[in-house]
C-alpha cells in the first residue's frame, strides 16, 4: 500500500463509540501487518492515548491531533494519508471541513453518514475540487449504506447478465434484524431534524429520492411510509428506518454507473412483518431518543445482533432476481464498524481514477463485495 504519504489509514474519531471498534477491528485483523501503516486521531491526545492503551492497541501505531474546527489541523491530516476514515459525527456539525481538507489534498476519504441533506450539500461545493485533485469522497460506509449499495449493484449484474438488461423494479425487504442504534445516530437524526425545523423548505430534499441525483428525475417511487400487504411476497411490509438514505446513495449509484440499473428504475426499501396484518410495525433497529454521542449497545448486545435483507428485482416479463445479504453482528455498531474499515482499506488498495464524491458501488463495488464476504462477516447470496 506504500506510497509518499505516511499513512495508509487514519481513523478520525478515534476516541468515539463506533471510532473505538473501528480501531479494535483495524488492530485485531491488521494490525501485525508491517506493511499496513495506520494511526488514530482525535481533538484529545490524552483519550487518544487512554483508547490504544484500552483495546492493547501497539504504542507504535501514532497518535494524531486535530480539531473539526481548525481548518490548519485537518489539512496537515489529510495530507498526511492516503485514506481518512472519519467517525467524527453528526458529520453536518463536525464532517464539513474535512471533506473540504480531503477534496483539496487529493485524499481518499470514506465516512458513515446518513445524513443526505448534508451530502447534497457536500457533493455541491466538493465534487469539482475532488474531480481536480483526484481525491475519492466515498459516503455512506457503513450499514447506511453498503448492504443496499452492493446488494442492488449485484443483482443487476446478475441480471445484465442473465436477461442482457436490468431489472426496473427492485424491492429491498428486511427479512429479519436486531440490533439498537448508538447515541451518535440520534444525535445525527436530531440534527437532520433541527436543519429542517429552521428552513421547513428543507423537508423537500428529505423525501425526494432523487435529491443525490443532481440534474435527474427517475420515475415516482413508492412512498414507503406505511404498512402494504403485498401479493407477490405474500407478506405484510412497513416502513424501515433506513430507506431514506439507502434508496438515495442507491439512486446515486445508478446516476454515477451512468444508469446501469436503467433509468427507469424504481427501488424502495420496507421491513416485513409477517402474513397477518400486525397491530405495528415491528422488529426494526431501535432508536432511543435518550442515548447521548459516546453511547452505544454492549459487546454482547453487538454479537447477538445481526440482519438478513432480500432485494427482490423483476420486469414486466417475469424476469426475476433474488439477492440475500446478511450481516453476522448488529448492524448499526458491530456490523458498521468492520464494515467502514474493510471499505477504507479496499479504497487503498483500487487504484486511482477520477475524483469525485461517490458512493461505494461506482468506485469500488465487486472488490469491496468480496472483501467484506471474506473479512466482516457479511455475506451476498444469489437465491
Amino acid at each position: 500500500m506504500t506510497d509518499t504519504r505516511d499513512f495508509d489509514i487514519v481513523v478520525f474519531g478515534a476516541t468515539g463509540f463506533t471510532g473505538k471498534l473501528i480501531c479494535e477491528y483495524l488492530h485485531q485483523s491488521y494490525g501485525d501487518e508491517p506493511e499496513f501503516r495506520w494511526a488514530m486521531a482525535g481533538r484529545n491526545s490524552a483519550k487518544l492515548e487512554q483508547v490504544r492503551d484500552e483495546l492493547g492497541v501497539d504504542s507504535s501505531v501514532p497518535l494524531l491531533v486535530a480539531d473539526s474546527d481548525d481548518q490548519g489541523s485537518l489539512d496537515k491530516l489529510a495530507g498526511s494519508t492516503r485514506v481518512l476514515l472519519s467517525a467524527a459525527g453528526p458529520y453536518q456539525q463536525y464532517g464539513s471541513n474535512m471533506v473540504d481538507a480531503c477534496a483539496r489534498l487529493g485524499t481518499d476519504y470514506v465516512d458513515l453518514n446518513g445524513e443526505p441533506l448534508w451530502m447534497k450539500d457536500m457533493i455541491a461545493a466538493n465534487d469539482e475540487k475532488a474531480r481536480a485533485s483526484g481525491a475519492r469522497i466515498v459516503f455512506s460506509c457503513g450499514f447506511d449504506s453498503l448492504p443496499s449499495d452492493l446488494g442492488v449493484h449485484l443483482l443487476q449484474q446478475v441480471a445484465n447478465a442473465k436477461f442482457g438488461a436490468p431489472l426496473p423494479r427492485v424491492k429491498c425487504r428486511v427479512k429479519a434484524m436486531q440490533g439498537t442504534a448508538s447515541g451518535g445516530t440520534v444525535a445525527s437524526f436530531k440534527g437532520t431534524m433541527a436543519s429542517i425545523k429552521a428552513d421547513p423548505a428543507l423537508f423537500a430534499d428529505l423525501i425526494n429520492p432523487f435529491v443525490l441525483t443532481d440534474g435527474f428525475t427517475g420515475p415516482e417511487q413508492p412512498p414507503g411510509n406505511e404498512m402494504i400487504f403485498e401479493e407477490d411476497l405474500n407478506n405484510w411490509s412497513g416502513p424501515f428506518i433506513m430507506a431514506s438514505i439507502n434508496t438515495k446513495n442507491v439512486h446515486r449509484s445508478n446516476q454515477l454507473l451512468g444508469h446501469a440499473y436503467g433509468s427507469d428504475l424504481v427501488y424502495d426499501e420496507m421491513i416485513l412483518l409477517g402474513e397477518s396484518k400486525p397491530d405495528a410495525a415491528g422488529g426494526d433497529m431501535a432508536l432511543d431518543m435518550t442515548l447521548k454521542p459516546g453511547e452505544g449497545p454492549s459487546k454482547e448486545e453487538r454479537e447477538a445482533g445481526f440482519y438478513d435483507m432480500l432485494y427482490v428485482g423483476s420486469n414486466e416479463n417475469g424476469d426475476s432476481v433474488t439477492v440475500q445479504v446478511y450481516g453476522d453482528r448488529d448492524p448499526g455498531y458491530g456490523s458498521t464498524s468492520k464494515m467502514i474499515a474493510e471499505a477504507a482499506i479496499c479504497l487503498a488498495q483500487t487504484p486511482k481514477g477520477h475524483g469525485g464524491c461517490f458512493t461505494a458501488a461506482p468506485v469500488m463495488g465487486e472488490p469491496l463485495r468480496k472483501r467484506l464476504q471474506d473479512h466482516a462477516g457479511v455475506s451476498f447470496t444469489v437465491l
